[in-house]
């Protein structure tokens, strides 16, 4: 299917845009929690990475148990609400900044708060897309989804940059308090008809037994599984050091940080407008490998740079290189993820995939705070990208290569 006739589907649109919405102040949001703490708070690298994994911890605690309730009601009504819900603990971090209370403490609570509603907010929208538009559609309609976090990723950070060389890191945390708000007006008014859940067996171990089962029992989506949490783990190593690396060790300002994103935004836009043609033309499974060992040689640049041009010019190329392998496999694996799927176990398939990998930010992030304070910014990041090989490696020989749809 085309993105023309995409766009003439109404509800998709009004789902595409409020996710456009949203993800625009997600990424502004995500730069300015890094400068907040590293600029504003005087957070070294591990309490950065631990802040970092703070966002992503309920995913560990009760992400298994989100997609069963995700499973057991109607989605779209956990889209507003989380959304409205997001939009209103934001406000909190701007409030505190303002009178003096904020302390690395209390931003980690709303970090966690904040990653809480974000888990079902996640599990409820990966499993909402195909009850949205027709199967032989998915990798298109992700591929669109794509395009526009990409360009989020891009946009977000370059104007997070900003707010924060400007206004400072606190008010930034507005902006994205307000997308949300806009996010749910619009989902609001989507009019999808959802059909009555599964009745529930009120068997919680048993309901996450199912979708543990689907996931690691599948021929391919085990391997992909277990490569995805590596990747993630590696790459949660490299999002703590970078922070770091960036504005201490190479001493660039807030604003250049978020430059290096908003090049990286490009190269995921341009990655996910051809994932869906490339997966047509070569099969799901070699795009998906294809993302797999860009990575590691994207994340490779990194530990070269230096304070100059030329390694800032490495930094961008190397984020370019980075989000142009998300934005050319994630569409992809989406798609075949949802497609292999029964729908009475979406929500548990996501949450368990997307559970366990938020669940590696957790671990990795400090481990990578923890190995830039001990050994370096730049041997830590080589650390990460052994990391990424091995897992490049690992789903290589797996049945994930002759995935298809």
């Amino acid at each position: 299917m085309t993105q023309e006739r995409l766009g003439r589907q109404r509800q998709f649109v009004r789902f595409w845009t409020a996710d456009t919405v949203s993800l625009a102040g997600t990424h502004v949001t995500t730069l300015a929690l890094k400068a907040v703490a590293v600029l504003t708070l005087g957070a070294s690298a591990t309490v950065a990475g631990l802040l970092e994994s703070a966002r992503w911890l309920p995913y560990l605690l009760f992400g298994l148990v989100a997609g069963v309730l995700v499973d057991r009601r109607r989605r779209l009504p956990l889209l507003v609400a989380s959304d409205f819900a997001r939009a209103a603990v934001l406000v909190l971090i701007p409030v505190l900044a303002f009178t003096g209370a904020l302390t690395v403490p209390l931003l980690a609570a709303v970090v966690v708060v904040f990653g809480t509603l974000s888990l079902f907010h996640d599990a409820a929208h990966q499993s909402f897309l195909p009850r949205l538009v027709p199967a032989a559609q998915l990798t298109d309609a992700n591929a669109r989804l794509e395009q526009t976090r990409s360009a989020a990723q891009g946009v977000g950070p370059l104007v997070g940059g900003a707010l924060v060389k400007f206004v400072g890191g606190p008010a930034a945390f507005l902006v994205d308090a307000l997308s949300y708000l806009v996010s749910g007006l619009v989902l609001a008014r989507l009019r999808t008809v959802e059909p009555e859940p599964v009745p529930a067996r009120r068997d919680l171990r048993g309901e996450i037994r199912d979708g543990m089962r689907w996931v690691y029992r599948h021929r391919v989506l085990r391997p992909l599984a277990l490569a995805t949490h590596a990747w993630f783990f590696c790459s949660a190593m490299v999002g703590a050091v970078y922070t770091v690396f960036v504005l201490d060790a190479l001493a660039f300002d807030a604003f250049a940080f978020g430059v290096t994103f908003a090049v990286g935004g490009v190269g995921g836009v341009l990655g996910a407008s051809l994932s869906g043609p490339a997966g047509r033309r070569f099969g799901e499974g070699p795009v998906m490998l294809a993302g797999r060992w860009l990575s590691p040689a994207a994340y490779a640049l990194l530990p070269l740079a230096t304070p100059t041009a030329g390694g800032f010019a490495l930094l961008c190329a190397g984020q370019f290189v980075f989000y142009f392998a998300i934005g050319l496999e994630s569409p992809v694996e989406m798609g075949y993820r949802q497609f292999v799927t029964p729908d009475h176990l979406q929500g548990r398939m996501n949450a368990t995939m997307r559970s366990f990998n938020r669940a590696m930010i957790v671990f990795g992030a400090p481990l990578g705070g923890f190995l830039a304070d001990r050994l370096g910014p730049a041997t830590a990041l080589w650390i990460a990208v052994g990391g990424l090989v091995a897992q490049a490696v690992a789903i290589t020989c797996s049945p994930v290569r002759g995935a298809r749809l």
